[in-house]
Formats: C-alpha cells, structure tokens, sequence
C-alpha cells in the first residue's frame, strides 16, 4: 500500500495548549481522504502543519516519504495544492487574471493550461466579470482553481463546502470526484457536512482533542452505517437456525440480540419463530449516519 502523506506522533502545543497530541494519519494514493472532527479538534491545525505554515512540536510527517525534517520537503510541496480555511483571491480580478497571477507566483514560464483549469473548474465562460460579483460556489472553485496550478498530485481542501447554498455543494462536489477520477488526484478534504462527505470519501480519519481515534475506509463504514432490524428474542439458537435455513443475512449481537440486514416481514417473522419455539421481544429499525457513527466514537457531544 503506497500513502502519499503519513503523520508520525505528530504533536502542536501552544503555549498550555495542546492543538495536536502523537496524531497518526495514513493517506494513500488515488483516495478522498475525509478529515472530520468537531470545531476545536486540530483539522485546520493539522493542514497547516503539512503545508507547512506552521512547525510541528513534536513528531514529523512524510510526503511521497520524504520527512518533513528533510531539506527536500521544500520541493515535495510543490506538488501539493490547497485551500486553507478561506480560498486566496483577488476580489477586483477576473478568474483568467487570478490564475495569471498564480502562474507567476509559483514561477511558471507560460501560462500552458490556464484555459484547461478554467473549463476543469467550469468558470471558462465568466470573461470580464471579477470574482468580487462571483458567488460563494463560484469562488471557492476559483479557488480550487488556483490550487490546481502547476498540476498538483495532492489537493488539500480544508472545509470547502462552509457556507455554500445546494446548489453549490452539488458543484463542489462533483468537481472534487471530477479531479480524483480523471486526474488521478489524491484529495485530503476536511468538512463539517458530514453525510455530504459520505458521497464522495473513499476512507476517513475521525479527529478528537488533537487525534486520530479511527481510520477507516468507506466499505467498512457502509458496513458499519447500514440499515439493519435489531431483534430481541427468547431463543436465539433457533431464531439464527431460521435465518441460515432462509439464506437472511444476520449477526448475533448477544444471548438474546441478532442484527439483521435483510428486508423482513415482521409479522410473518414472528410467526415463523414462534413455530420454532421462539418470541420476538423487541424489534427496532436501525440506520446510523456517518454524523451519529462519529458522535458515537467519540461519546456523545455537539458542534461537528
């Protein structure tokens, strides 16, 4: 398994705050990794780190396995393109003259591509308008546009989404999948929207009070997530007995709990296992979101 960017104990203090505290991540090639944590977890503190606009108190990180203690990190960011916390625009400039601007920072010889990344990002047809008329969507693909000048292998998106109407998260978001599948681009984006970023993640690193509690990658997830009958019965040896002979995909949870996954006739259940010498107790439909599965990893709380 190849991972482009890797943290290794990677701590932040400020002062008598602890921002980030022995955080290990794995982000490998090709993935959309979902960073998700509360407000105050360390997500943005963390992006930081890896871009660089701030030194880490302890640990390190690796991109495509150079340290970041390694002189040569300087040019390995080169490869990295991100939004952190607020797309950096020039309001009183158009999308072509903001990408002109672009080009000359990062030191490009010509501006071979600009009208690539315009069509990409879907603001090719914009002309004379300045991004100070654009709307909140319209910027922050303009702002994904910038990040995408000298042809990124990672892309850093830190809360893309904030603020934006349907309509423009819609375009985020297929953008984001749009650059991932025909580009190649591996995509570390971190978001308060939860189920929004079930749509497009491919695996997911839950932050809290500065670390990494869990990885894990979207099929896991949908197998944790997924709608399910949990079922109380008074005989669970034969209530599984029923469930193999009629192929009904089903766990046992405890003596006494079985979780199945197959779409069930309630009625016509609890008369098949009372022929079978056993009682439904209780029976409740369940179906966790990726919102509920965090707040459960990490006890409880608010304000993700």
């Amino acid at each position: 398994m190849e991972y482009i960017l890797e943290t290794h104990n990677l701590g932040k203090r400020y002062k008598d705050f602890k921002a980030l505290s022995d955080l290990n991540m794995h982000i490998e090639k090709g993935s959309i990794y979902g960073l998700i944590g509360k407000n105050g977890a360390g997500k943005t503190t963390l992006i930081r780190l890896i871009c660089g606009l701030q030194k880490p108190t302890s640990g390190s990180y690796s991109i495509y396995g150079v340290s970041n203690l390694n002189k040569k990190i300087i040019d390995v960011r080169k490869r990295i393109g991100a939004i952190v916390e607020t797309p950096s625009i020039y309001l009183d400039l158009t999308a072509r003259e903001n990408l002109k601007e672009q080009y000359k920072i990062v030191g490009l010889p010509s501006y071979d591509g600009l009208d690539e990344i315009l069509e990409l990002v879907g603001l090719s047809k914009t002309g004379n308008k300045k991004a100070k008329n654009f709307s909140l969507g319209m910027r922050q693909r303009l702002g994904i546009a910038i990040s995408l000048v000298g042809n990124p292998d990672l892309l850093i998106l830190d809360e893309p989404i904030n603020g934006l109407d349907p309509e423009g998260i819609i375009e985020i978001r297929e953008l984001i999948l749009k650059l991932n599948k025909e580009k190649g681009i591996t995509v570390l984006i971190s978001s308060h929207y939860l189920d929004e970023l079930s749509k497009i993640a491919t695996c997911y690193g839950f932050v809290d009070k500065g670390r990494i509690i869990k990885e894990i990658d979207s099929k896991e997830l949908e197998e944790n997530c997924k709608k399910r009958f949990e079922i109380s019965v008074s005989n669970i040896k034969e209530a599984s007995k029923y469930f193999e002979q009629n192929n009904i995909s089903y766990e046992i949870v405890s003596n006494k709990i079985i979780n199945v996954y197959d779409s069930i006739n309630i009625s016509e259940l609890a008369i098949a296992l009372s022929n079978n010498n056993c009682t439904i107790n209780e029976f409740h439909e369940k179906e966790e979101s990726l919102e509920n599965y965090y707040m459960n990893l990490i006890g409880g709380g608010s304000n993700v």
